[in-house]
Parts: structure tokens; sequence; C-alpha cells
């Protein structure tokens, strides 16, 4: 047997451990492996029309989103997540923060049932029962907030629920400068 075979596995392993010691020191200057970047930032919201939750039959497209900053609220009743996000997002929309929401893969009867029961923070409430706008998003799930602005265009993505502290810390800024830009 030659020898130099058993350092295979030695070289094989000391590659491994340099590749996993070059990201772990990559994510640790900053970059955030949990972040999801949409391919879709900087672009107009797809083409769609969508069904109004509480109307069937009444359609929307993406016209809703032009004319002023918003942002759209992915949710629907079987994710806790959205169900521990929606008194903040009541919150945000008693002090003006213009939001649309968008139910995901949903029983429409169950979503109706918890906008009356829980509140309803939304200016519109899309049904996207088959999951396809959510799709041309690149939604990975539920909840997931993107920020518009007055142009239709997407300005950022954020995975997961909003609460107070992202809210003020990421999302909050990047609103009130899509707010000024649209006074401009």
């Amino acid at each position: 047997m030659n020898k130099k075979h058993l350092f295979i596995p030695l070289v094989v392993f000391l590659g491994l451990v340099a590749v996993f010691a070059t990201q772990l020191i990559k994510n640790s200057h900053g970059d955030d492996p949990t972040k999801l970047e949409s391919v879709l930032v900087g672009k107009s919201v797809p083409e769609f029309r969508l069904e109004d939750l509480a109307e069937p039959g009444k359609l929307y497209d993406q016209e809703i989103f032009k004319g002023e900053p918003l942002l759209l609220n992915v949710w629907a009743t079987w994710c806790p997540t959205c169900y521990a996000e929606h008194q903040y997002l009541n919150e945000l929309a008693s002090e003006g923060v213009k939001i649309i929401g968008m139910n995901y893969k949903d029983d429409r009867t169950k979503a109706v049932g918890w906008l009356n029961d829980l509140g309803n923070p939304y200016l519109i409430s899309l049904f996207d029962g088959n999951g396809m706008l959510g799709l041309d998003l690149g939604v990975y799930g539920a909840p997931e907030t993107f920020l518009i602005d007055a142009n239709g265009v997407i300005r950022y993505r954020h995975v997961g629920d909003v609460n107070t502290r992202n809210w003020n810390e990421k999302l909050k800024p990047i609103y009130e400068e899509l707010l000024a830009e649209a006074k401009q």
C-alpha cells in the first residue's frame, strides 16, 4: 500500500476547514447569513391580477403600488409569526403607515375572520390563494414585508416579523426616506 494515499483524506479535510473558516470570517465582518436578498429590489412590483380578500371578484393589479410609499406585508393565518406581528402592524397603520396586505396560500374564510377579530391594518387586502404573486416576488414564507416607493419600485425586502426593534432600526428610516423622495 502506497503511503501517499493516506494523506489524501487529510488534505481533503484541511481544504474543507479552510473553506468553512473563510465563510465564518466573512460572516463575522458584517455579512448576515440569514439575510435573503431579493432580485427584485430596484425593480417594479411584478404584473399581477388578484382578488380582494374580502370581496371576491374585485380585482387589483400592480397600479395599487403607485402614488405613495407603502409596505406590502405577506401574511397567513397558518403563520404563528404573523400572529405575533399583527398587533404591531395595527399600531403602525394607526400612526399613518400605509400597508397593503397579501394573504398568502391561505383559507380565505379564515383570513377574513382573522382581520375581523384582530383588526385590519391594511388599506387593501390581496388574496394570493395559489401563491403565484408570492412566487413572482420570491417569497420564501410568511411573514415578509417589502418597502415600495411611490413609483411602485421595490426598495427593500424584510424577512420575518415587523416589530418595534426592526421597524425603528431599519424599516422606518427607509420608509421615511421614501416619503421624503415622494415629496420632491
